[in-house]
């Protein structure tokens, strides 16, 4: 039964192909892919992945992760790196700086408030 409510799980929207900016990446070549299920009122969800590599991240916004598969190594400036994978969960704050690194192809959904 259809609901207009309901949102499926599995990506049935195009996905966006994109890079991080030249000037954030610390090593490699990697490529994100985002399928965008949702984006209203400052709310956005969906499922991104990326291939391996490293790049610099700033964030202005609320971020709930939870890792679908692959490997990641999050590191904050000045504090710990944090090794995600599969069924990880957790949450960047507004003001979080820092470091993402792909090891493995890594595939997670998000809900992003901004």
């Amino acid at each position: 039964m259809a609901n207009k409510n309901i949102l499926p799980v599995a990506p049935s929207v195009e996905p966006e192909v994109s890079r991080p900016d030249a000037g954030k990446v610390i090593s490699g070549d990697p490529v994100h892919t985002t399928w965008n299920l949702e984006e209203r009122d400052g709310l956005y969800c969906g499922i991104w992945q990326s291939t391996p590599g490293k790049w610099s991240i700033a964030y202005d916004e609320w971020e709930y992760c939870r890792i679908l598969e692959g490997v990641s190594v999050i590191s904050e400036d000045g504090g710990d790196a944090v090794t995600v994978k599969a069924g990880d969960s957790f949450v960047l704050r507004p003001g979080f700086k820092g470091s993402w690194e792909v090891l493995e192809t890594t595939r997670k959904d998000y809900v992003i408030k901004v």
